[in-house]
């Protein structure tokens, strides 16, 4: 076993605080990794502050790692010490239950978060990416396109492939109009993502505050969700929209600017149920739909995709002992646009 250092949350009450920890030895498919930056998700504040329920302490977040190759196993075959490689949301999973699909492994049973969660041996924690290395299985490592800046990969990892799947999923792309409901985090990678695929890309925002940077990083519209004349003027209008915030909205409202055969997907866990009105749907034989993630497979070709678009997060790089504070200003959604460790601070 190896020791790790890191930053935990040991309490659903208390800040993260240093940590240190066992890594396991490596196996002979694993490839060990110096973790260089870790980003921020939302998720991890839930967690670290248990709001979902099912939150084991001590707990080191982070699933948005971009780290270096510093040793594999025997029979790695796919990457070499001083690769750029990622890990993202998982890093493990059923290899042998009868319903498994690699194309779609992140909604099939045995999937074994990066952290909060639990290896395959069903006893020991996993621990994410506020730490200084993390030993990963390779068939759950991701190569980082060389050219890209390294830091502003990290969101990528989770960020990234949380938009990149539903975009490919409902097929966005030239003659398709798309929405992003939410210009945070996860709604400028939308923006990002779905104008590099040819789509016509609206923002809906309650402001008009980031307006100005919605149409810089591609959008072609910008609308203020706060003034009723939107939903007017946007009435029947789109193809596909990603809402991306967990607040509470009007859920018919927003179905109502779906074409016929439209389709508003969630991708922000709203505290309550989401209410919808079947008159809402019927009529326009509208559909409301969740996503989460991608396979490992969607996961490369994401970075492969935005390798070849130079596509990278909006970041703000912190030190690692600023993690709690950052907490709170993604709360606040004062940040533009992702938060990101510089692990070099630890």
């Amino acid at each position: 076993m190896a020791l790790a250092r890191g930053y935990a949350a040991t309490d659903a009450s208390k800040p993260l605080q240093p940590f240190t920890f066992e890594r396991r030895e490596p196996r002979e498919d694993d490839v060990v990794i110096s973790i260089k930056y870790s980003g921020i998700c939302h998720s991890d504040i839930h967690q670290a502050r248990n709001e979902w329920g099912n939150s084991m302490f001590p707990m080191v977040p982070g699933h948005e790692i971009a780290g270096i190759v510093t040793a594999v196993g025997s029979k790695v075959s796919k990457f070499k010490v001083g690769d750029r490689v990622g890990v993202g949301c998982f890093v493990d999973s059923c290899t042998t239950c009868a319903s498994r699909d690699v194309d779609l492994e992140q909604y099939m049973p045995g999937l074994v978060p990066t952290y909060n969660g639990v290896e395959a041996d069903g006893k020991t924690p996993t621990q994410g990416g506020y730490s200084d290395h993390i030993v990963v299985k390779e068939g759950y490592v991701l190569s980082i396109p060389e050219h890209l800046p390294f830091e502003a990969t990290a969101p990528l990892l989770c960020a990234g492939i949380t938009l990149y799947s539903p975009l490919r999923n409902w097929g966005a792309g030239p003659g398709k109009k798309v929405a992003i409901v939410g210009m945070g985090g996860l709604g400028h990678m939308g923006v990002k993502l779905a104008h590099a695929m040819g789509a016509e890309v609206t923002v809906l925002s309650q402001s008009l505050s980031k307006k100005e940077d919605g149409l810089k990083l591609g959008a072609d519209h910008y609308y203020a969700t706060s003034n009723a004349e939107t939903f007017k003027t946007l009435a029947g209008t789109f193809d596909l929209i990603l809402c991306t915030v967990s607040a509470e909205i009007d859920w018919n409202a927003y179905l109502g600017l779906l074409k016929v055969d439209g389709t508003l997907v969630l991708l922000g866990v709203p505290e309550n149920p989401v209410p919808v009105h079947a008159f809402s749907l019927i009529p326009g034989r509208r559909s409301i739909a969740g996503s989460m993630i991608g396979s490992i497979k969607e996961t490369q070709e994401m970075l492969d995709f935005c390798g070849e678009h130079n596509i990278v997060s909006e970041i703000e790089l912190i030190r690692m002992d600023q993690v709690n504070e950052a907490y709170e200003r993604v709360i606040k959604s004062d940040v533009r646009y992702r938060f990101v460790i510089d692990m070099a601070t630890l």
